[in-house]
Protein backbone atom coordinates (compact mmCIF):
# COMPACT_ATOMS: atom_id res chain seq x y z
CA UNK A 1 0.00 0.00 0.00
CA UNK A 2 1.71 3.48 -1.03
CA UNK A 3 1.70 6.38 1.46
CA UNK A 4 -1.01 7.87 -0.17
CA UNK A 5 -3.19 5.12 -0.35
CA UNK A 6 -2.30 5.07 3.33
CA UNK A 7 -3.71 9.09 3.93
CA UNK A 8 -6.40 8.35 1.68
CA UNK A 9 -7.72 5.39 4.24
CA UNK A 10 -6.69 7.60 6.96
CA UNK A 11 -9.14 10.43 5.81
CA UNK A 12 -11.68 8.10 4.87
CA UNK A 13 -12.08 7.24 8.17
CA UNK A 14 -11.42 11.07 9.89
CA UNK A 15 -14.51 11.64 7.78
CA UNK A 16 -16.10 8.12 8.66
CA UNK A 17 -15.66 9.75 12.68
CA UNK A 18 -17.32 13.33 12.04
CA UNK A 19 -20.46 11.86 9.81
CA UNK A 20 -21.49 9.16 11.43
CA UNK A 21 -24.62 8.45 14.04
CA UNK A 22 -24.70 10.70 16.92
CA UNK A 23 -21.47 12.76 15.81
CA UNK A 24 -21.47 16.30 15.08
CA UNK A 25 -22.01 16.04 11.22
CA UNK A 26 -24.11 13.02 11.49
CA UNK A 27 -25.79 12.45 8.25
CA UNK A 28 -28.98 11.10 7.70
CA UNK A 29 -31.40 10.06 4.38
CA UNK A 30 -34.68 11.98 3.88
CA UNK A 31 -36.81 13.57 1.50
CA UNK A 32 -35.71 16.56 -0.52
CA UNK A 33 -38.52 17.64 -2.62
CA UNK A 34 -40.09 13.78 -2.61
CA UNK A 35 -36.66 11.71 -3.33
CA UNK A 36 -34.93 10.13 -1.11
CA UNK A 37 -31.04 11.33 -0.43
CA UNK A 38 -27.91 11.76 1.84
CA UNK A 39 -28.56 15.07 4.14
CA UNK A 40 -26.56 16.68 6.75
CA UNK A 41 -28.98 15.69 9.82
CA UNK A 42 -28.54 18.39 12.14
CA UNK A 43 -28.57 21.41 9.91
CA UNK A 44 -30.44 24.90 10.66
CA UNK A 45 -33.43 25.32 8.09
CA UNK A 46 -33.28 29.14 6.74
CA UNK A 47 -30.22 31.57 6.23
CA UNK A 48 -31.51 33.87 8.21
CA UNK A 49 -31.09 31.28 11.39
CA UNK A 50 -27.41 32.21 10.73
CA UNK A 51 -27.15 35.48 11.47
CA UNK A 52 -27.89 35.55 15.43
CA UNK A 53 -25.37 33.60 16.43
CA UNK A 54 -22.77 35.01 13.63
CA UNK A 55 -22.74 37.84 16.80
CA UNK A 56 -20.77 35.53 18.89
CA UNK A 57 -17.09 35.58 17.03
CA UNK A 58 -17.84 39.83 18.37
CA UNK A 59 -15.17 42.08 17.12
CA UNK A 60 -13.67 39.84 14.76
CA UNK A 61 -13.31 40.58 10.66
CA UNK A 62 -16.04 39.48 8.53
CA UNK A 63 -15.90 41.85 5.77
CA UNK A 64 -12.17 43.55 4.93
CA UNK A 65 -11.18 45.31 1.90
CA UNK A 66 -7.86 47.26 1.54
CA UNK A 67 -9.29 50.56 3.55
CA UNK A 68 -11.86 48.80 5.77
CA UNK A 69 -13.02 46.10 8.16
CA UNK A 70 -16.02 45.08 9.42
CA UNK A 71 -16.97 43.11 12.28
CA UNK A 72 -19.82 40.19 12.87
CA UNK A 73 -21.20 42.22 14.85
CA UNK A 74 -21.01 45.76 13.26
CA UNK A 75 -22.29 43.73 9.89
CA UNK A 76 -25.54 42.97 12.04
CA UNK A 77 -26.59 45.61 13.13
CA UNK A 78 -26.05 47.42 9.32
CA UNK A 79 -28.28 43.86 8.33
CA UNK A 80 -30.62 44.40 11.00
CA UNK A 81 -31.49 48.52 10.11
CA UNK A 82 -30.65 48.13 6.31
CA UNK A 83 -33.38 45.01 6.75
CA UNK A 84 -35.66 47.09 8.39
CA UNK A 85 -35.89 49.92 5.80
CA UNK A 86 -36.31 47.53 2.97
CA UNK A 87 -39.24 46.06 5.26
CA UNK A 88 -40.79 49.79 6.13
CA UNK A 89 -39.44 52.18 3.67
CA UNK A 90 -39.79 50.28 0.54
CA UNK A 91 -42.20 47.09 1.23
CA UNK A 92 -39.76 44.25 0.71
CA UNK A 93 -42.02 41.35 1.70
CA UNK A 94 -41.10 37.67 1.73
CA UNK A 95 -40.49 36.13 -1.69
CA UNK A 96 -40.05 39.29 -3.37
CA UNK A 97 -36.78 39.50 -5.85
CA UNK A 98 -34.74 42.13 -4.99
CA UNK A 99 -31.56 42.26 -7.55
CA UNK A 100 -28.16 43.58 -6.75
CA UNK A 101 -26.22 44.28 -9.63
CA UNK A 102 -22.44 45.98 -8.14
CA UNK A 103 -18.80 45.05 -7.67
CA UNK A 104 -17.98 43.64 -4.90
CA UNK A 105 -17.87 45.09 -1.78
CA UNK A 106 -18.72 44.72 1.93
CA UNK A 107 -22.56 46.60 1.18
CA UNK A 108 -23.05 43.92 -1.62
CA UNK A 109 -22.76 41.08 0.90
CA UNK A 110 -24.97 43.19 3.82
CA UNK A 111 -27.50 43.85 1.46
CA UNK A 112 -28.13 40.26 0.72
CA UNK A 113 -28.19 38.93 4.35
CA UNK A 114 -30.60 41.93 4.78
CA UNK A 115 -32.29 40.72 1.50
CA UNK A 116 -32.48 36.84 2.99
CA UNK A 117 -33.17 38.07 6.41
CA UNK A 118 -36.39 39.30 6.03
CA UNK A 119 -37.10 36.12 3.30
CA UNK A 120 -36.86 37.63 -0.04
CA UNK A 121 -34.76 36.52 -2.69
CA UNK A 122 -31.32 37.68 -3.86
CA UNK A 123 -31.22 38.00 -7.52
CA UNK A 124 -27.32 38.68 -8.62
CA UNK A 125 -27.19 39.91 -11.36
CA UNK A 126 -23.72 40.02 -13.17
CA UNK A 127 -22.11 43.26 -12.84
CA UNK A 128 -20.18 42.99 -16.62
CA UNK A 129 -23.61 43.01 -18.77
CA UNK A 130 -24.47 45.63 -21.21
CA UNK A 131 -27.58 47.62 -20.69
CA UNK A 132 -29.30 45.24 -22.83
CA UNK A 133 -28.41 42.30 -20.82
CA UNK A 134 -29.32 43.91 -17.67
CA UNK A 135 -32.59 44.80 -18.81
CA UNK A 136 -33.33 41.01 -19.83
CA UNK A 137 -32.56 40.10 -16.31
CA UNK A 138 -34.52 42.44 -14.26
CA UNK A 139 -37.70 41.31 -16.73
CA UNK A 140 -36.99 37.82 -15.71
CA UNK A 141 -36.70 38.14 -12.38
CA UNK A 142 -39.38 41.37 -11.84
CA UNK A 143 -37.40 42.56 -8.91
CA UNK A 144 -39.46 44.68 -6.52
CA UNK A 145 -36.04 46.78 -6.15
CA UNK A 146 -33.06 47.10 -7.42
CA UNK A 147 -29.36 47.73 -5.28
CA UNK A 148 -26.79 48.87 -7.76
CA UNK A 149 -23.59 50.57 -7.42
CA UNK A 150 -23.34 54.15 -9.08
CA UNK A 151 -21.80 52.66 -12.36
CA UNK A 152 -24.32 49.97 -12.78
CA UNK A 153 -26.97 52.41 -11.59
CA UNK A 154 -26.27 54.18 -14.35
CA UNK A 155 -26.81 51.74 -17.18
CA UNK A 156 -30.54 50.84 -15.40
CA UNK A 157 -32.14 54.59 -17.18
CA UNK A 158 -34.79 53.13 -18.83
CA UNK A 159 -35.72 50.87 -15.28
CA UNK A 160 -38.99 51.42 -14.35
CA UNK A 161 -38.32 49.53 -10.55
CA UNK A 162 -36.95 51.68 -7.59
CA UNK A 163 -32.72 51.84 -7.59
CA UNK A 164 -31.19 52.50 -4.75
CA UNK A 165 -26.97 52.98 -4.85
CA UNK A 166 -24.75 51.30 -2.98
CA UNK A 167 -22.56 54.57 -2.32
CA UNK A 168 -25.43 56.93 -1.03
CA UNK A 169 -28.44 54.89 -0.43
CA UNK A 170 -27.45 51.78 0.98
CA UNK A 171 -24.74 52.98 3.26
CA UNK A 172 -27.22 55.58 4.55
CA UNK A 173 -29.63 52.63 4.83
CA UNK A 174 -27.28 50.61 7.40
CA UNK A 175 -27.66 52.97 9.97
CA UNK A 176 -30.85 54.60 9.89
CA UNK A 177 -32.58 52.49 12.29
CA UNK A 178 -29.72 51.70 14.91
CA UNK A 179 -31.75 49.85 17.40
CA UNK A 180 -33.33 47.35 14.85
CA UNK A 181 -33.18 44.10 15.56
CA UNK A 182 -32.90 41.18 13.50
CA UNK A 183 -36.14 40.00 11.45
CA UNK A 184 -37.42 36.96 12.29
CA UNK A 185 -39.55 35.80 9.40
CA UNK A 186 -40.61 32.25 8.67
CA UNK A 187 -39.25 30.35 5.38
CA UNK A 188 -39.52 26.67 4.38
CA UNK A 189 -35.79 25.70 3.90
CA UNK A 190 -36.93 24.46 0.22
CA UNK A 191 -37.76 28.03 -0.42
CA UNK A 192 -35.90 30.22 -3.13
CA UNK A 193 -33.54 32.15 -1.43
CA UNK A 194 -31.05 33.88 -4.80
CA UNK A 195 -31.31 33.50 -8.46
CA UNK A 196 -28.14 33.63 -10.12
CA UNK A 197 -27.33 33.67 -13.83
CA UNK A 198 -25.59 30.65 -16.29
CA UNK A 199 -22.23 32.43 -17.53
CA UNK A 200 -24.12 32.93 -21.15
CA UNK A 201 -20.80 30.74 -22.78
CA UNK A 202 -23.44 30.31 -25.78
CA UNK A 203 -27.17 31.53 -25.67
CA UNK A 204 -29.06 33.66 -23.30
CA UNK A 205 -28.19 33.76 -19.63
CA UNK A 206 -31.03 31.54 -17.84
CA UNK A 207 -31.69 32.64 -13.50
CA UNK A 208 -30.73 29.68 -11.37
CA UNK A 209 -33.00 29.48 -8.42
CA UNK A 210 -31.22 28.16 -5.20
CA UNK A 211 -33.01 27.68 -1.81
CA UNK A 212 -32.23 28.34 1.59
CA UNK A 213 -31.11 24.42 1.79
CA UNK A 214 -29.19 24.47 -0.88
CA UNK A 215 -26.75 27.13 0.63
CA UNK A 216 -27.14 25.69 4.00
CA UNK A 217 -25.48 22.29 3.07
CA UNK A 218 -22.92 24.52 1.50
CA UNK A 219 -22.66 25.90 5.05
CA UNK A 220 -22.15 22.30 6.50
CA UNK A 221 -19.77 21.52 3.96
CA UNK A 222 -17.48 24.07 4.54
CA UNK A 223 -18.15 23.54 8.36
CA UNK A 224 -17.08 19.66 8.06
CA UNK A 225 -13.92 20.67 6.24
CA UNK A 226 -12.88 22.94 9.11
CA UNK A 227 -13.57 20.22 11.44
CA UNK A 228 -11.53 17.67 9.16
CA UNK A 229 -8.22 20.42 9.14
CA UNK A 230 -8.34 20.55 12.44
CA UNK A 231 -8.49 16.52 12.73
CA UNK A 232 -5.92 16.71 10.33
CA UNK A 233 -3.62 18.61 12.57
CA UNK A 234 -4.50 22.07 11.23
CA UNK A 235 -3.46 24.97 14.26
CA UNK A 236 -5.14 27.52 12.71
CA UNK A 237 -8.69 27.76 13.88
CA UNK A 238 -11.74 28.52 11.69
CA UNK A 239 -11.72 32.08 12.68
CA UNK A 240 -8.13 32.79 11.97
CA UNK A 241 -8.70 31.90 8.57
CA UNK A 242 -8.75 34.84 5.59
CA UNK A 243 -10.16 33.99 2.60
CA UNK A 244 -9.34 36.07 -0.67
CA UNK A 245 -12.61 37.17 -2.33
CA UNK A 246 -11.76 37.87 -5.86
CA UNK A 247 -14.54 36.53 -8.05
CA UNK A 248 -17.45 38.10 -8.01
CA UNK A 249 -20.25 37.67 -5.77
CA UNK A 250 -22.63 37.17 -8.78
CA UNK A 251 -21.02 33.65 -8.66
CA UNK A 252 -21.36 30.48 -6.47
CA UNK A 253 -17.73 30.58 -5.90
CA UNK A 254 -17.76 33.83 -3.56
CA UNK A 255 -21.42 34.08 -2.39
CA UNK A 256 -22.18 30.72 -1.57
CA UNK A 257 -18.68 29.47 -1.21
CA UNK A 258 -17.35 32.33 0.67
CA UNK A 259 -19.41 35.08 2.02
CA UNK A 260 -22.43 32.39 3.25
CA UNK A 261 -19.85 30.35 5.04
CA UNK A 262 -17.85 32.59 6.34
CA UNK A 263 -20.50 34.02 8.39
CA UNK A 264 -21.35 30.97 10.25
CA UNK A 265 -17.41 29.81 10.78
CA UNK A 266 -16.33 33.20 11.78
CA UNK A 267 -13.67 33.34 9.12
CA UNK A 268 -12.68 36.58 7.40
CA UNK A 269 -13.53 37.36 3.87
CA UNK A 270 -10.85 39.56 2.21
CA UNK A 271 -12.78 41.43 -0.66
CA UNK A 272 -10.58 42.41 -3.72
CA UNK A 273 -12.81 45.30 -5.65
CA UNK A 274 -13.05 46.16 -9.22
CA UNK A 275 -11.46 44.00 -12.09
CA UNK A 276 -8.52 41.73 -11.42
CA UNK A 277 -5.16 43.13 -10.96
CA UNK A 278 -2.19 40.69 -10.07
CA UNK A 279 -0.31 43.39 -7.99
CA UNK A 280 -3.23 44.61 -6.21
CA UNK A 281 -4.72 41.32 -5.41
CA UNK A 282 -0.82 40.48 -3.79
CA UNK A 283 -0.99 43.61 -2.38
CA UNK A 284 -4.38 42.88 -0.66
CA UNK A 285 -2.65 38.96 0.34
CA UNK A 286 0.28 40.85 1.80
CA UNK A 287 -1.06 43.47 3.80
CA UNK A 288 -4.40 41.46 5.00
CA UNK A 289 -2.72 38.23 6.11
CA UNK A 290 -5.14 35.88 3.47
CA UNK A 291 -4.71 32.45 4.42
CA UNK A 292 -6.40 31.09 1.33
CA UNK A 293 -7.62 31.59 -2.08
CA UNK A 294 -10.18 29.76 -3.94
CA UNK A 295 -8.72 31.02 -7.86
CA UNK A 296 -10.17 30.85 -11.28
CA UNK A 297 -7.96 29.36 -13.63
CA UNK A 298 -7.17 32.53 -15.65
CA UNK A 299 -6.23 34.33 -12.56
CA UNK A 300 -3.52 32.07 -11.68
CA UNK A 301 -2.39 31.96 -14.77
CA UNK A 302 -2.09 35.96 -14.64
CA UNK A 303 -0.58 35.43 -11.56
CA UNK A 304 2.52 33.36 -13.29
CA UNK A 305 2.79 36.07 -16.41
CA UNK A 306 3.20 38.54 -13.56
CA UNK A 307 6.87 37.48 -12.78
CA UNK A 308 9.02 37.53 -10.00
CA UNK A 309 6.25 36.98 -7.11
CA UNK A 310 9.49 37.49 -4.22
CA UNK A 311 8.47 41.30 -4.33
CA UNK A 312 5.84 40.14 -2.26
CA UNK A 313 5.46 38.60 1.49
CA UNK A 314 2.65 35.66 0.50
CA UNK A 315 3.66 33.73 3.61
CA UNK A 316 0.50 33.90 5.25
CA UNK A 317 -0.69 32.20 2.04
CA UNK A 318 -1.34 28.42 3.06
CA UNK A 319 -3.99 27.01 0.68
CA UNK A 320 -4.94 27.51 -3.09
CA UNK A 321 -7.89 25.68 -4.99
CA UNK A 322 -8.15 26.38 -8.59
CA UNK A 323 -12.11 26.34 -9.29
CA UNK A 324 -14.55 27.35 -12.45
CA UNK A 325 -12.62 25.89 -15.71
CA UNK A 326 -10.34 22.91 -15.69
CA UNK A 327 -6.84 23.62 -15.93
CA UNK A 328 -3.84 21.45 -17.27
CA UNK A 329 -1.39 19.10 -15.36
CA UNK A 330 1.15 20.59 -16.42
CA UNK A 331 -0.42 24.50 -15.38
CA UNK A 332 -0.29 22.81 -11.85
CA UNK A 333 3.19 22.61 -11.88
CA UNK A 334 4.21 25.49 -13.07
CA UNK A 335 1.82 27.07 -10.41
CA UNK A 336 3.04 24.72 -7.89
CA UNK A 337 7.27 25.76 -8.52
CA UNK A 338 5.92 29.45 -8.51
CA UNK A 339 4.39 29.65 -5.52
CA UNK A 340 4.61 27.87 -2.53
CA UNK A 341 1.32 27.62 -1.17
CA UNK A 342 0.82 25.95 -4.03
CA UNK A 343 3.60 23.34 -3.82
CA UNK A 344 2.46 22.30 -0.69
CA UNK A 345 -1.24 22.39 -1.02
CA UNK A 346 -2.70 22.93 -4.37
CA UNK A 347 -6.54 21.75 -4.66
CA UNK A 348 -8.45 21.78 -7.57
CA UNK A 349 -13.03 21.38 -7.63
CA UNK A 350 -15.73 21.06 -10.49
CA UNK A 351 -19.23 22.19 -10.29
CA UNK A 352 -21.35 24.45 -12.18
CA UNK A 353 -23.90 27.21 -10.65
CA UNK A 354 -26.50 24.31 -11.12
CA UNK A 355 -24.63 22.54 -7.91
CA UNK A 356 -24.50 25.72 -5.52
CA UNK A 357 -20.80 24.50 -5.01
CA UNK A 358 -18.43 22.07 -6.03
CA UNK A 359 -19.57 18.38 -7.10
CA UNK A 360 -16.24 17.13 -6.82
CA UNK A 361 -12.97 18.01 -5.35
CA UNK A 362 -9.47 16.80 -5.97
CA UNK A 363 -7.18 17.37 -2.66
CA UNK A 364 -3.45 17.46 -3.13
CA UNK A 365 -3.66 13.60 -2.22
CA UNK A 366 -6.00 12.89 -5.09
CA UNK A 367 -3.69 15.11 -7.65
CA UNK A 368 -0.60 13.14 -6.41
CA UNK A 369 -2.51 9.78 -7.90
CA UNK A 370 -4.26 10.91 -10.48
CA UNK A 371 -3.27 14.44 -11.99
CA UNK A 372 -5.46 15.20 -14.90
CA UNK A 373 -8.57 14.59 -12.41
CA UNK A 374 -11.17 16.78 -10.67
CA UNK A 375 -11.26 14.66 -7.77
CA UNK A 376 -14.06 12.50 -5.42
CA UNK A 377 -17.51 13.66 -4.94
CA UNK A 378 -17.72 15.44 -1.82
CA UNK A 379 -20.65 14.41 0.93
CA UNK A 380 -24.01 14.17 -0.10
CA UNK A 381 -22.70 13.80 -3.53
CA UNK A 382 -24.25 11.47 -6.05
CA UNK A 383 -21.93 11.20 -9.23
CA UNK A 384 -22.83 9.01 -12.53
CA UNK A 385 -21.51 9.11 -15.61
CA UNK A 386 -24.60 7.98 -18.08
CA UNK A 387 -24.83 7.39 -21.22
CA UNK A 388 -27.30 9.30 -24.53
CA UNK A 389 -30.33 6.86 -23.00
CA UNK A 390 -29.80 8.17 -19.46
CA UNK A 391 -28.05 4.46 -18.67
CA UNK A 392 -25.60 4.32 -15.93
CA UNK A 393 -22.12 3.50 -17.28
CA UNK A 394 -19.43 1.37 -15.84
CA UNK A 395 -16.10 2.39 -14.16
CA UNK A 396 -14.19 3.75 -16.55
CA UNK A 397 -17.01 4.34 -19.68
CA UNK A 398 -17.01 7.56 -21.16
CA UNK A 399 -20.58 9.57 -20.99
CA UNK A 400 -22.43 12.39 -19.54
CA UNK A 401 -21.74 13.30 -16.06
CA UNK A 402 -24.94 13.37 -13.60
CA UNK A 403 -25.28 14.81 -10.31
CA UNK A 404 -27.66 14.65 -7.23
CA UNK A 405 -27.70 15.82 -3.56
CA UNK A 406 -28.85 18.26 -1.45
CA UNK A 407 -27.21 21.34 -3.14
CA UNK A 408 -28.65 20.50 -6.35
CA UNK A 409 -30.72 24.06 -8.03
CA UNK A 410 -34.40 24.14 -7.51
CA UNK A 411 -34.69 24.60 -11.34
CA UNK A 412 -34.45 28.06 -14.00
CA UNK A 413 -36.49 30.72 -12.78
CA UNK A 414 -39.75 30.74 -15.18
CA UNK A 415 -38.31 28.23 -17.46
CA UNK A 416 -40.02 24.92 -16.54
CA UNK A 417 -38.78 23.35 -19.87
CA UNK A 418 -35.36 24.35 -19.61
CA UNK A 419 -35.42 22.97 -16.06
CA UNK A 420 -37.31 19.80 -16.81
CA UNK A 421 -34.41 19.27 -19.44
CA UNK A 422 -31.71 20.05 -16.73
CA UNK A 423 -33.38 17.88 -13.47
CA UNK A 424 -34.98 14.55 -14.31
CA UNK A 425 -38.21 13.64 -11.76
CA UNK A 426 -35.94 12.30 -9.77
CA UNK A 427 -33.85 14.91 -9.13
CA UNK A 428 -30.56 14.22 -10.85
CA UNK A 429 -29.28 17.18 -12.70
CA UNK A 430 -27.77 16.61 -16.26
CA UNK A 431 -24.49 18.51 -16.57
CA UNK A 432 -24.05 18.71 -19.81
CA UNK A 433 -20.19 17.44 -19.36
CA UNK A 434 -18.71 14.76 -20.83
CA UNK A 435 -16.14 12.50 -18.24
CA UNK A 436 -15.01 9.48 -17.13
CA UNK A 437 -15.02 7.89 -13.20
CA UNK A 438 -12.02 5.74 -12.43
CA UNK A 439 -11.97 4.51 -9.18
CA UNK A 440 -13.94 7.20 -7.74
CA UNK A 441 -12.53 9.84 -9.38
CA UNK A 442 -13.51 11.87 -12.12
CA UNK A 443 -11.89 13.35 -15.25
CA UNK A 444 -13.23 15.82 -17.52
CA UNK A 445 -12.96 15.31 -21.54
CA UNK A 446 -15.28 18.28 -22.84
CA UNK A 447 -18.58 20.38 -22.60
CA UNK A 448 -21.56 18.34 -24.60
CA UNK A 449 -21.73 21.67 -27.17
CA UNK A 450 -17.80 21.99 -27.77
CA UNK A 451 -17.55 18.54 -28.81
CA UNK A 452 -15.87 18.38 -32.23
CA UNK A 453 -17.26 15.89 -34.84
CA UNK A 454 -14.45 15.27 -37.03
CA UNK A 455 -15.22 12.32 -39.80
CA UNK A 456 -17.58 10.32 -37.59
CA UNK A 457 -14.61 11.15 -34.77
CA UNK A 458 -14.79 12.93 -31.53
CA UNK A 459 -12.61 15.10 -31.06
CA UNK A 460 -12.52 17.07 -27.34
CA UNK A 461 -10.86 20.09 -27.28
CA UNK A 462 -10.10 19.93 -22.98
CA UNK A 463 -7.84 16.99 -24.55
CA UNK A 464 -6.10 18.72 -27.05
CA UNK A 465 -5.78 21.99 -25.10
CA UNK A 466 -4.20 20.54 -22.40
CA UNK A 467 -1.09 18.98 -24.29
CA UNK A 468 -0.81 22.18 -26.80
CA UNK A 469 -0.65 23.94 -23.26
CA UNK A 470 2.26 22.26 -22.30
CA UNK A 471 4.22 23.68 -24.65
CA UNK A 472 7.10 26.11 -23.46
CA UNK A 473 5.75 28.95 -26.26
CA UNK A 474 1.80 28.46 -25.51
CA UNK A 475 0.31 31.16 -22.78
CA UNK A 476 -2.99 29.60 -23.37
CA UNK A 477 -5.36 28.04 -26.06
CA UNK A 478 -8.77 27.23 -27.17
CA UNK A 479 -9.66 24.34 -29.45
CA UNK A 480 -12.72 24.28 -31.55
CA UNK A 481 -14.43 23.09 -34.51
CA UNK A 482 -15.14 24.90 -37.29
CA UNK A 483 -17.63 23.59 -40.99
CA UNK A 484 -15.40 21.41 -43.09
CA UNK A 485 -17.25 20.58 -46.55
CA UNK A 486 -16.26 16.78 -46.61
CA UNK A 487 -15.59 15.94 -42.92
CA UNK A 488 -18.55 18.17 -41.45
CA UNK A 489 -15.83 19.81 -38.78
CA UNK A 490 -12.24 20.17 -38.57
CA UNK A 491 -9.95 21.05 -35.28
CA UNK A 492 -8.95 24.70 -34.98
CA UNK A 493 -6.40 26.01 -32.48
CA UNK A 494 -6.33 29.64 -31.15
CA UNK A 495 -3.15 30.07 -29.52
CA UNK A 496 -1.89 33.24 -27.41
CA UNK A 497 1.73 32.85 -27.95
CA UNK A 498 5.15 34.03 -26.37
CA UNK A 499 7.47 36.88 -27.24
CA UNK A 500 9.11 33.75 -28.82
CA UNK A 501 6.34 32.64 -31.64
CA UNK A 502 6.68 28.96 -32.74
CA UNK A 503 4.92 28.22 -35.92
CA UNK A 504 2.40 26.15 -37.21
CA UNK A 505 4.03 23.25 -38.02
CA UNK A 506 6.00 23.25 -34.99
CA UNK A 507 3.03 22.83 -32.66
CA UNK A 508 0.99 20.63 -35.03
CA UNK A 509 4.42 18.32 -34.43
CA UNK A 510 4.26 19.03 -31.20
CA UNK A 511 0.48 17.74 -30.86
CA UNK A 512 0.89 14.74 -33.42
CA UNK A 513 3.54 13.02 -30.82
CA UNK A 514 1.43 13.16 -28.15
CA UNK A 515 -2.27 12.95 -29.75
CA UNK A 516 -4.11 10.52 -32.88
CA UNK A 517 -3.93 12.55 -36.40
CA UNK A 518 -7.42 13.66 -36.44
CA UNK A 519 -7.32 15.85 -32.93
CA UNK A 520 -4.60 17.56 -34.01
CA UNK A 521 -5.87 20.83 -35.48
CA UNK A 522 -5.54 21.44 -39.06
CA UNK A 523 -6.50 25.16 -38.89
CA UNK A 524 -4.73 27.56 -36.68
CA UNK A 525 -4.75 31.25 -35.42
CA UNK A 526 -1.56 32.51 -33.71
CA UNK A 527 -2.17 35.44 -31.40
CA UNK A 528 -0.54 37.67 -28.49
CA UNK A 529 -4.05 38.77 -27.65
CA UNK A 530 -5.76 37.01 -24.68
CA UNK A 531 -8.81 34.86 -24.79
CA UNK A 532 -12.30 36.32 -24.19
CA UNK A 533 -13.90 35.02 -20.77
CA UNK A 534 -16.27 35.68 -18.64
CA UNK A 535 -17.06 36.69 -15.50
CA UNK A 536 -15.58 33.24 -14.21
CA UNK A 537 -12.60 32.93 -16.17
CA UNK A 538 -14.68 30.15 -18.65
CA UNK A 539 -13.50 30.89 -22.26
CA UNK A 540 -16.05 32.59 -24.75
CA UNK A 541 -15.80 30.01 -27.05
CA UNK A 542 -18.87 31.75 -29.41
CA UNK A 543 -16.36 34.94 -29.64
CA UNK A 544 -13.46 33.08 -31.07
CA UNK A 545 -12.78 33.18 -34.44
CA UNK A 546 -9.55 32.35 -36.90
Amino acid sequence: MTDVQQLQDAAQQVLASLTGPGQPFELAEEDVLGVRMTVFKNRDRSLGALLPPSMQHGEGDYLVTAERRISFVEHAQRVASLATSLSDDYGVRSGDRVAIIAANSPEWVIAFWAITSLGAITVAGNAWWSPRELAGALALADPTLVVADEKRASLLTEATTPVLTIEQDIESLCTRYPQAELPEVAVDEDDPATILFTSGTSGTPKGVVHSHRNLLAVVDYHRLNDALAAAFGDPTPAQDKRYLMAMPLFHIGSLHNLAVPRLATGSTAVIHSGAFDVDRVLRLIESTGVTHWGAAPTMAHRLLEHGDLSRYDLSSLRALALASAPSSTAFKDRLRAALPAAEQNLAESYGLTESSTSATVASPLDLAVAPDSVGRPIVTVEVQIRDEAGQPQPDGAEGEVWLRSPFNMLGYWRDPDASAKAITPDRWLRTGDIGILTEGRLRLTARRSDLILRGGENVYPAEVEAVLAEHPAVRECAVIGVEHPDLGQEVAAIVVVRDTSPSDAELREFLAAELAYYKVPTRWHLTTEPLPRNATGKVRRAELTL
